[in-house]
C-alpha cells in the first residue's frame, strides 16, 4: 500500500481526490492540505510514498514542496495535478523532479490508477501535456541540429556556399577566393557530406533553410 500527501487548495477538489484515494486498496492517505506551509509540516513529521500536489497554492507554488522532497533525499515520487498546462509550469515542474503531471480535467479514477502507474515506474501525463512535450522536444532537437551543422561548416565553406547559392561557379570563386579550383571542388565535397546532400540545389535550400545563408543578397 502506498501512503500519498495530498495537497489541494480548493475545498472540493481536494475532498473528490481524498475520496479516490481512501477508497482505492492499495492507496492511503495520511494528510491532506490546502497550504504549502501545512505540507512542509508534515514532510518534516512524515514520508509519503506520493506526494500528489497541486502548483498554484495560497501561500507559494507546488514547485516548493517538490524540492523539499528532492531536498530531504526522500524516494517519494511527485505527481503534479493542476490547471496549468502551459510550457513554463510544466517544465519547471519536470524539472524539479516530478515524475507525473496531470491536468485537473481529468476522471477522478484516472487519478488513482496514474499513481499505481507511477509506483510501477511510469510517467504518467495528460495527453494535451504529452503532445506539447513532444512538440517542444522536436523543436529543440531541430534547432541543436542546426547549431551543430553551422558549427561544423568552417568559415571558408560558409563564404563558398554562398557563392554556390548566387550561381557563381567553381572556377569563378576560386578566383574570388584566390585559391585553385581543386580546393573549391574539396570544400564544395564537405559541404555536401556535412548537410547530408548531394547537389548544389540541395546544399543551398538545405542552408538557407537553416539560416546558415541568405539568398536576400
Amino acid at each position: 500500500m502506498y501512503s500519498v500527501l495530498l495537497v489541494e487548495d480548493e475545498d472540493s477538489t481536494r475532498e473528490r481526490l481524498a475520496q479516490v484515494i481512501e477508497n482505492h486498496p492499495d492507496l492511503k492517505l495520511i494528510e491532506k492540505d490546502a497550504t504549502v506551509a501545512d505540507a512542509m509540516a508534515c514532510l518534516k513529521r512524515e514520508q509519503p510514498d506520493v506526494l500528489l500536489c497541486d502548483l498554484g497554492l495560497p501561500d507559494g507554488n507546488g514547485i516548493e514542496l517538490i524540492n523539499e522532497v528532492r531536498n530531504r533525499k526522500y524516494k517519494t515520487e511527485t505527481m503534479v495535478i493542476t490547471v496549468f498546462g502551459d510550457e513554463q509550469h510544466v517544465v519547471s515542474a519536470i524539472e524539479a523532479g516530478a515524475t507525473g503531471y496531470l491536468l485537473k480535467d481529468g476522471r477522478a479514477d484516472y487519478i488513482a490508477e496514474s499513481i499505481i502507474q507511477m509506483m510501477a515506474g511510469g510517467s504518467p501525463i495528460s495527453a494535451s501535456i504529452a503532445r506539447h512535450l513532444l512538440k517542444r522536444f522536436k523543436i529543440s532537437s531541430h534547432d541543436n541540429y542546426q547549431d551543430e551543422i553551422q558549427q561544423k561548416l568552417s568559415k571558408q565553406e560558409i563564404t563558398v556556399l554562398s557563392y554556390l547559392a548566387k550561381g557563381f561557379s567553381c572556377a569563378d570563386i576560386a578566383g574570388f577566393l584566390d585559391i585553385s579550383c581543386h580546393t573549391v571542388t574539396t570544400h564544395v565535397k564537405r559541404i555536401y557530406r556535412k548537410l547530408a546532400v548531394h547537389s548544389r540545389s540541395e546544399a543551398v535550400y538545405e542552408a538557407h533553410k537553416m539560416g546558415i545563408i541568405s539568398l536576400d543578397e
